[in-house]
């Protein structure tokens, strides 16, 4: 008799449908799947489930939270690391300590910040943009997203990689679609002002919103629940140590 599956096998099965889907909105958007990075979010997942899921082929990881992530990233002892959730200032070394990319840089502050902690090493950013207008959403405002990225790019040695969004949950398809075109536009007229940045990504899309951020150009989709299932209510999977960061 065949034995219960393995997280393993669980894993490697969520993680082919998840591609599956990706590369199914690809083919309808006409653009090739690897145009597009899967950023599995790893939010109050245990260790040993992210070290399957690392051996299970995923790559690429994203944490809400940097205590949590200060304690599991060095455990899992592998993979690329994207902040992904709000950063508050007080905790900034202790992100470009750990992150590959921070993708919640929504203010001026922040990213001196992040600039003035980051000891001359380079430091990859995108910047988040609300444009939901939601008070329980995190970024900048549309209104104030060229003065931030202006400073990012004159007054910082921080890499300017893209723009990051979260779309209107709950939204028809129409509405997310005209949400992610947005941020789509918006990353396209600062291109030609800011010349010296990369901005080449688009973060946008989560598990239920990404085939409809795929076709508005997404280049980065943050996905957990269809590959790591409903998180508890909290973090407790993994004990977070106090920051070392002093609040400024």
């Amino acid at each position: 008799m065949q034995g219960a599956p393995t997280i393993d096998d669980g894993l490697r099965l969520r993680i082919a449908a998840v591609r599956q889907e990706i590369a199914a909105a690809c083919a309808a958007a006409g653009r090739s799947p690897e145009t597009v990075d899967l950023v599995a979010v790893t939010k109050t997942v245990p260790v040993d489930v992210v070290q399957a899921a690392l051996a299970a082929g995923l790559t690429t990881f994203g944490e809400n939270r940097v205590q949590e992530a200060d304690a599991k990233i060095p455990r899992v002892g592998g993979g690329t690391w994207h902040l992904i959730g709000h950063l508050q200032r007080n905790k900034a070394r202790t992100a470009v300590q750990r992150f590959d990319c921070i993708q919640s840089v929504d203010s001026p502050r922040l990213a001196r910040r992040l600039d003035t902690v980051r000891e001359h090493e380079p430091v990859d950013v995108l910047a988040q943009v609300n444009l939901t207008g939601a008070s329980t959403q995190e970024g900048v405002a549309p209104a104030d997203l060229h003065r931030l990225c202006e400073v990012i790019d004159r007054e910082t040695g921080l890499t300017l990689r893209g723009l990051m969004t979260i779309g209107p949950l709950g939204g028809d398809l129409a509405a997310l679609r005209t949400c992610f075109r947005e941020l789509r536009e918006m990353r396209d007229a600062l291109r030609p002002r800011l010349p010296n940045q990369p901005l080449t990504e688009l973060s946008m899309g989560m598990t239920d919103d990404f085939g409809a951020a795929i076709a508005e150009g997404s280049t980065m989709v943050r996905v957990g629940r269809a590959i790591f299932g409903s998180r508890p209510t909290d973090a407790s999977a993994v004990p977070a140590p106090p920051s070392m960061d002093s609040p400024c």
